[in-house]
C-alpha cells in the first residue's frame, strides 16, 4: 500500500470564500473576504478535517481573499501557518500560472491544496479533472488524484470530491 501512495499525487483546488466589494478605492488583489466567505471557510474546511488526510503542502494566491482563505484552512486542518506558501503567480485568472505551480511543487510531497481564483480554476479542473464542472463557486473545493510520481507530469487525473459550501448548510 505505501508503494501505490508514492505513485498517487493528490491535489485540492480551493477556489476563494466569498469576497467584499464594499470597500471604494482599494486594489482588487487587496479585497477582504465578507462575513459569508469567512463562514463558508470555515464550514468547509472543518468538513475537510473530518474526511481526509490534511495535505503535505498548502499554497496560496498572494491576494488576501485567498490568503484569508487559506489561514482559515490551515487553522482548521492544524497546518502551521509558517509553512503556508504564498505565491504571487497565482493571483491571476487564468490556468497557465496555476498549471506552473502545480507542476513546480516538490515531488515529496505527496499532496498539495491550492487557493487560487475563479477563471484559472474553472478552466483547471475541467482540463485536468475527469468530472465536468460548469462553475467552481467560492470556497468550492474540487480533489483530483493523479497516477503520477512527480507533480510536473500530471496528465488527466480523477475527480474524486467537489465539495460547495452550499451542500453543507
Amino acid at each position: 500500500i505505501e508503494q501505490l501512495k508514492i505513485l498517487m499525487k493528490t491535489l485540492y483546488i480551493v477556489r476563494h470564500a466569498k469576497s467584499s466589494w464594499e470597500y471604494q478605492g482599494i486594489k482588487d488583489i487587496d479585497r477582504p473576504l465578507k462575513k459569508r466567505g469567512i463562514k463558508d471557510a470555515h464550514l468547509i474546511s472543518s468538513f475537510l478535517s473530518k474526511k481526509i488526510d490534511r495535505p503535505d503542502v498548502f499554497v496560496s494566491s498572494s491576494a488576501n481573499r485567498a490568503l484569508h482563505t487559506a489561514i482559515i484552512f490551515c487553522e482548521n486542518l492544524q497546518y502551521p501557518l509558517s509553512n503556508l506558501q504564498i505565491k504571487k503567480q497565482l493571483y491571476s485568472f487564468s490556468d497557465g500560472y496555476l498549471v506552473k505551480t502545480v507542476n513546480a511543487l516538490d515531488d515529496g510531497f505527496n499532496s498539495a491544496i491550492v487557493f487560487s481564483h475563479d477563471h484559472g480554476i474553472n478552466s483547471f479542473v475541467n482540463k485536468y479533472g475527469s468530472k465536468p464542472i460548469s462553475h467552481v463557486t467560492t470556497c468550492g473545493v474540487i480533489g483530483i488524484q493523479f497516477e503520477e510520481k512527480h507533480w510536473k507530469n500530471i496528465k488527466k487525473g480523477k475527480t474524486f470530491m467537489v465539495e460547495f459550501p452550499k451542500n453543507h448548510k
